[in-house]
Parts: structure tokens; sequence; C-alpha cells
């Protein structure tokens, strides 16, 4: 089993700093145009990540531009299929258009916040991404509905978690409206990103050591995400520590099937013929 670790950011969206963050990047979250972005954003984005040799995903929301895709809403489980399976379908056919073949899909704010919670509407999600490409990849944080339901429907689950935002103990994100939702600090952000899988490590956010080594033991393959809104020392910085923290983690993995296979041998050796 190889150790994989991926850095993907949501582009599209209008930040003005895409052509920054695909130096950096390994996947990109193109925003499919219910929260933000129109075909001529989806084609740019997928071009250049072309360009870059980036993965694509799509990055569907709730219909909801003026809230940017970030407020809750009550609509059917039904109306969500038909909203992420009609997204999904329009970034196939552009990505198609310039011989790109869509990698993931990243449900977008609002949308993948009530997933991760809700059965019905995570199995919404995972049943709409099946009906258009059952080989499509879906990134959604461990041990949640969203990856359950994924992997009920026989999707490939990439682990995400975030490198600029912080964490509660429970290991829910910080909610936005408090004011240490954003790690701002590029220094402090690249901090966070010491483990494979980054809880909340703050003053204000820090997750148990227990519960930080139990995460860590059951995530191996996760995609690290960084925002794209006005905060582009943060991903670079984040950028810098990832070729390190790669072959750390590649390291550690390594030992542990080291101390396995020893293990394995030594039981073998003491269970009589």
């Amino acid at each position: 089993m190889k150790l994989q670790v991926d850095l993907n950011a949501d582009l599209g969206e209008g930040a003005g700093h895409d052509a920054e963050l695909f130096e950096l990047i390994s996947s990109a979250n193109i925003a499919t145009g219910f929260h933000a972005g129109d075909s001529d954003t989806m084609h740019a984005a997928v071009c250049a990540a072309k360009e870059h040799s980036v993965a694509v995903g799509a990055h569907p929301s709730f219909f909801d531009r003026e809230n940017f895709g970030r407020k809750e809403l009550k609509v059917s489980n039904e109306e969500v299929f038909d909203a992420v399976a009609y997204q999904l379908g329009i970034f196939q056919a552009v990505a198609s258009a310039v011989g790109m073949r869509p990698n993931h899909v990243k449900p977008h704010g609002a949308l993948y916040n009530m997933a991760v919670r809700d059965k019905k509407l995570a199995d919404a999600i995972a049943r709409a991404i099946t009906s258009v490409d059952p080989k499509l990849i879906l990134f959604a944080p461990d041990n949640t509905e969203l990856a359950r339901a994924g992997e009920a429907h026989g999707l490939q689950i990439a682990r995400e978690v975030f490198g600029d935002r912080n964490y509660l103990n429970d290991g829910w994100l910080v909610p936005r409206t408090r004011p240490d939702a954003l790690l701002r600090d590029p220094k402090e952000a690249a901090e966070q990103w010491s483990s494979p899988v980054n809880c909340g490590r703050n003053s204000n956010t820090k997750a148990s050591e227990s519960a930080r080594r139990e995460v860590q033991r059951k995530v191996i393959f996760c995609t690290k995400c960084f925002r794209s809104a006005g905060r582009p020392r943060t991903a670079f910085a984040l950028s810098r520590v990832y070729d390190q923290k790669r072959r750390e983690d590649a390291y550690a993995l390594q030992r542990l099937r080291q101390k396995t296979s020893t293990l394995s041998t030594r039981t073998k050796a003491a269970v009589p013929l």
C-alpha cells in the first residue's frame, strides 16, 4: 500500500489567485456555476489545470450565488440529487472538450457541511455521483455521513482535511461565525500541518492528543485543502512543507510496515504446526 497525500484548492470562484495556486496544487476543485463561475470560467480553469498537470474535479453547490453557497438551505434530497447530477454533467462536458477527464467531486460550502452529518443528503450526493460516473473520487472528511454514503455506493473516498482552518476538539471545523475559524498566519498554518491529519492546534482549539492519534491511525490516504479566497501566502507556506511532510509520512509508514512484518514473522514462529 502506497502513501498518497494530495493538495487541493477550490478554484474558478473569482478569487483572483488561481494562477498562483495552480503552481502549488495537485488537484483543483472547480466551481460549476451554482455558487460561482460559469462555462467560461470552468473552461479557463480546466485549461490551466491541463497546462500544470493538475487533476480536475467538480465543486457542486446549492443554487445560491447570493450567499456564495455558504447558507444552509432546506431542499429535498431529490432536488440535491438533480442539482449535483446537473452540475457534474456540465463539468464533464467542459472538461471533455479540452481533453481532460474529471477525477473527483468535492461538494461546496453548506452542501458539504450539511452532508457530513445528514445521512439522506449524503446519500443523494453519492447517488448523483454514481449515476454520472462511478469512477469519480469523492472528497469527504473521515468518519462522516458523506464518506460512509460514498463507500456504500462503491465510490473511492479521499479523506479530506483543511490546511487553513481550525478544528474543534471533536474533529469538526470551527464555524465560520467564530473569529478563529481561519488560520491567517502562514507560519501557524504550516505548524498545524505537522501531522498527517490537521486537528486544531492553536490556543483556542486544541484537540486532545488521544483524539489526534486516533484520527492519524485511521487516515492514511488523504487530500489536504487550502482555500483560494484571499490567502495565497498561506497556501504558499503550506506548499513548502508539503514535500517535507510527505517524506516524513512515507518514512513513518515504512517503519510501521517493518514492525508489522517483524511481528507477523514472530507470531508464525510461535504457532506450532
